[in-house]
């Protein structure tokens, strides 16, 4: 299974997120290959931000060997799931689908985590590291939740 997380940068949310899976993943026992993307070009080359590897430090997990990428077309055809961190980047990334069959596999991350009450991952970027634990324990409720799925389905 290849799972790709999104979101806009690719330095806060989805390296956080890849980190998790990652992390999930081995605990489980389970074969997956991630990674992790921004719609933007804005980062380009860079490490996640030093406060979401703090986040993810705290928790036990090292993201430092991330490096952002911008989303692609052929991400499409690589991945079997895609998940975005919020509603406007998944309209960009459907905006990039070479068809409609290959943008289903891109959806919001939280939908996998129905009971949570917010439906998209904020972008801590702009805040303090309250935000990065914040998103850090969202995170870990949808993808959990998503390779419990994967685990029944198998």
């Amino acid at each position: 299974m290849k799972i790709l997380t999104v979101c806009l940068g690719n330095i806060c949310r989805s390296p956080m997120a890849e980190g998790i899976l990652r992390h999930l993943a081995r605990e489980r026992g389970l074969t997956l290959i991630t990674d992790s993307a921004g719609t933007s070009d804005y980062h380009v080359g860079e490490a996640p931000d030093p406060r979401a590897q703090a986040a993810m430090r705290r928790k036990g997990m090292d993201i430092g060997d991330l490096r952002a990428r911008q989303f692609v077309a052929a991400d499409y055809t690589h991945f079997d799931v895609i998940l975005a961190m919020d509603a406007s980047n998944l309209r960009n990334m459907h905006a990039l689908a070479p068809n409609a069959d290959l943008a289903s596999k891109a959806r919001l991350v939280m939908e996998h985590a129905p009971h949570h009450p917010l439906r998209e991952v904020p972008d801590p970027y702009f805040g303090g590291d309250e935000g990065f634990d914040a998103v850090h324990a969202m995170l870990t409720e949808a993808l959990s939740a998503l390779l419990d799925d994967l685990e029944r389905s198998r």
